[in-house]
């Protein structure tokens, strides 16, 4: 038995090992200007980190946020402002830790009096409401965000694609051996149990609003980073853009098409989905909305779930039957 575990693992991390040395050498022999795929990653690697942030608080301790377009929003204007103000430069790791740790703080702030009073749909509703707050107030911010019209920075600075990329991959990767780290050690275990039963938790001597406070904070920690790379990327940062929707709607469909409250899920779920928008896009550019929404809803009727939970789930299920996903199912 002790055997086939090892063995297991050995997999695990050579697969790991296998795929991280793809990511690393791929942009390195094509043209990453050209490449439709290196841009394809990159989006899909933020996606997974936005996804695994929202998976902490969310799939893991079952704080549901609706809040992650204010943290991303965050990460953008801290990491334009510091940058314009001549604190920062471009691809300033000073700007980038800074716009983490101003999402976190805010999550802190806010986290305290919501976490504490409200809970499920009230709590989602509050956090829904802290975006919008944040964006009255960026455009209302006069010279400090340049309201509606936004803060420019000078893309003269551009470099290569290739930058975008490995630092993209740099933050999932650092993002998802944070959450592996936290969920398989004790602070993983009481976030779990918060999430199962919250009385019987507290009733344990669990410090539930502590750990619910963490959990939060981390996810927006991450989602902040990501929010820093984007101002680089675009550079020009403004409301409609920071504070979209789309980077908390996208990112929880992510985790909850491939399992939220399971590692692997929001990997899975950020590919798939990011694949089937993509293609879409592309085949069907004037029927795109319309073909995603009826995957979601295709997705929301048959996997309500999601995969992980299908797999492991379903002893008929179709996928179940093929021995690498039994495998999948066992490391996550």
């Amino acid at each position: 038995m002790t055997r086939r575990v090892l063995s297991r693992w050995k997999t695990s991390y050579l697969l790991s090992l296998i795929l991280i040395f793809f990511f690393i050498i791929y942009p390195l022999i094509v043209d990453t200007e050209a490449s439709y795929l290196v841009y394809f990653l990159y989006m899909t690697f933020i996606y997974i980190a936005l996804a695994q942030g929202w998976n902490l608080a969310a799939g893991y301790t079952g704080q549901v946020s609706l809040g992650q377009h204010a943290f991303f929003g965050i990460g953008c204007y801290v990491t334009a402002i510091t940058w314009r103000a001549g604190i920062t430069g471009y691809f300033d790791p000073l700007a980038m830790l800074m716009s983490g740790m101003g999402a976190a703080l805010v999550a802190i702030v806010i986290g305290i009096p919501l976490l504490a009073k409200l809970r499920g749909d009230y709590f989602a509703l509050g956090t829904l409401g802290l975006g919008e707050i944040l964006r009255v107030i960026a455009i209302n911010g006069k010279s400090l965000t340049e309201g509606v019209a936004g803060i420019s920075l000078p893309s003269s600075a551009y470099l290569s694609m290739r930058h975008y990329y490995f630092i993209a991959l740099l933050i999932v990767l650092v993002a998802l051996a944070s959450v592996w780290c936290i969920t398989r050690s004790s602070i993983g275990l009481a976030l779990m149990a918060i999430r199962e039963d919250e009385v019987a938790a507290a009733a344990n001597g669990i410090a539930v609003l502590k750990y619910k406070i963490f959990a939060f904070a981390a996810g927006a920690f991450i989602t902040g980073l990501c929010g820093s790379l984007n101002a680089y990327y675009v550079f020009h940062i403004h409301t409609a853009a920071a504070f979209n929707l789309n980077w908390v709607i996208i990112p929880i469909l992510m985790a909850i098409l491939g399992g939220a409250g399971t590692f692997l899920g929001p990997i899975l779920g950020a590919f798939i989905l990011a694949t089937v928008f993509e293609l879409a896009n592309v085949w069907m550019p004037e029927l795109h909305p319309i073909f995603s929404a009826t995957f979601i809803v295709l997705v929301a009727l048959f996997l309500p779930d999601g995969i992980m939970s299908y797999i492991s789930g379903h002893e008929g299920g179709g996928l179940r039957k093929l021995s690498l996903f039994k495998w999948i199912v066992r490391r996550a």
